[in-house]
């Protein structure tokens, strides 16, 4: 359960959104509520310099329905911040009296500093990557932040906007390639005009906001792909390019029609995406790293008290955190399970790397979460659940690998060409390896009475691996034997159980 609950209001150039928080006491991040509604600031922006009335009226309506939704979620704090389009608007303190006055929510309006050091807090709690720069790229503006072992050295605000930049360059529809060409100028010069330099060998362009998870999931239902979540999802400069150039192409009544982009983005996405493009060039970037999370995380953070935590701990607290939500989930039984599969993997293949260690603890610890739909699945459910749940800092590659484990330990016949692209040929011995660890140590551990830890008896005398374990059933014991010898060229001899 989670230890506090913060709700945070974002009143964006584009959008409103809110967003409910748990933070356990391990610093794992849940999402208890959220709500979206569609504001446009930027648009009055550009063409008044002010926000019109009936803006006003509509955002100060959302926010009431924001703090509804944070209340109905348990909210103990809110935290309601403003960013470009409030801070550039002439009439700012109209919009935040009237916000105020009928919602009880008091806003404040950040900087572009403050805005990047929050979305770049939010945007790297849980990615495993240590080095690079974060775009966070919004309706009115983007902010660029460097970072070094996930520590923030220098932030930059320009007003590249996708709703912006949509709004002054691309006025035909679909937009002419002149157009376009001097917006790619316009964004070029604004960047060159920082001292942002080239991404170093060993850092990565992080990407968030809602104009790159758009782009994200345009690219992501554009064929199969193993993980729902776009949290981690990486998408190469040619996607973007070639995604960009076909928005670009169409008409905004078509563009609504793309699968993955939010009708209400249609005007907006080309802008971003050329925006985008312009950010990837400058750094040298040929991919970048999709963040779900950003300002609203980043501020939910700020305020609690989240302890520093390294790659493997964070890791470990949210496979935790995931598995205590489920009824079925045994913790002394998960442990023990863990205990014997690291120690046959430890015994039997001394070379065996922390990468797989780590892996295979986390699938012996997470099994039973598939109980809770139905037990005989237990091992496709789990492993879908891995797929598609907030474990903090594993990459897509990991959370293929992991759940690839778990499911080959329930049947031996699955391929790792189910993950592709995320695994491939060179997958299939090191999974069927661990599954096989997996499914072992899940044989032996429910055959264990309550008093007995996961302590075993188990020796490598060359091709022949003796194991003293309660599993009687000489069928059973031939099937797990045979199926140990296809996966590690071994024989499994067993010995009396102690």
């Amino acid at each position: 359960m989670a230890d506090q609950r913060v709700a945070v209001v974002d009143i964006g150039s584009n959008s409103g959104r809110v967003v409910v928080i748990g933070i356990d006491e391990a610093g794992h991040l849940q999402v208890l509520a959220n709500g979206r509604a569609p504001l446009r600031l930027a648009r009055d922006l550009g063409r008044r310099g002010r926000i019109t009335e009936g803006t006003i009226e509509r955002t100060s309506a959302a926010v009431r329905d924001f703090r509804a939704i944070g209340e109905s979620a348990g909210a103990q704090s809110f935290i309601a911040l403003a960013t470009s389009a409030v801070r550039e608007s002439n009439n700012a303190e109209e919009l935040l009296s009237r916000i105020e006055n009928e919602s009880g929510v008091e806003v404040r309006v950040i900087e572009g500093d403050e805005e990047a050091r929050y979305t770049f807090m939010g945007a790297i709690h849980g990615l495993a990557i240590q080095h690079g720069v974060v775009a966070d790229l919004g309706g009115g503006s983007v902010e660029l932040t460097r970072f070094r072992r996930r520590s923030a050295s220098r932030s930059w605000t320009l007003p590249l906007g996708s709703l912006r930049l949509s709004e002054r360059f691309l006025v035909d529809d679909p937009p002419s390639a002149k157009q376009i060409a001097s917006l790619a100028r316009h964004a070029r010069s604004a960047l060159e005009a920082t001292e942002l330099t080239e991404l170093a060998r060993d850092e990565r362009l992080v990407g968030t906001g809602g104009t790159i998870r758009n782009l994200a999931k345009i690219d992501h239902a554009s064929g199969s792909y193993p993980i729902p979540r776009l949290h981690g999802y990486v998408l190469s400069h040619a996607r973007v390019q070639g995604i960009a150039d076909h928005l670009a192409s169409l008409r905004a009544s078509r563009r609504r029609l793309v699968r993955g982009l939010s009708r209400e983005r249609a005007d907006s996405i080309v802008g971003g995406g050329f925006a985008l493009l312009s950010v990837m060039q400058h750094v040298g970037a040929t991919e970048l790293t999709v963040s779900s999370h950003g300002l609203r995380e980043g501020a939910a953070i700020d305020a609690s008290s989240i302890p520093d935590r390294t790659l493997e701990d964070a890791r470990r607290a949210s496979v935790r955190a995931l598995a205590s939500r489920f009824s079925t989930w045994a913790p002394d039984q998960a442990e023990r399970r863990a205990l014997i599969a690291t120690t046959l993997l430890g015994t039997i293949s001394p070379d065996a790397d922390t990468a797989e260690h780590e892996r295979l603890a986390q699938a012996a610890t997470l099994l039973d979460i598939g109980r809770s739909v139905d037990y005989y699945s237990r091992f496709d459910h789990t492993a879908d659940l891995i797929t598609e749940a907030d474990l903090d800092c594993f990459s897509h590659r990991k959370l293929a690998l992991l759940s690839a484990v778990v499911r080959q330990a329930g049947n031996e016949r699955m391929s790792v060409s189910r993950y592709r692209p995320l695994l491939g040929r060179s997958d299939a011995v090191p999974v069927s390896r661990l599954a096989t660890l997996l499914a072992l140590a899940d044989e032996i551990e429910h055959r264990l009475p309550p008093e007995r830890s996961g302590e075993l008896t188990c020796r490598v005398e060359g091709k022949r691996v003796l194991l003293e374990a309660p599993v009687y059933d000489p069928w059973r014991r031939d099937a797990l034997s045979e199926r140990f010898r296809t996966a590690f060229g071994k024989t499994l001899e067993w010995g009396p159980d102690r």
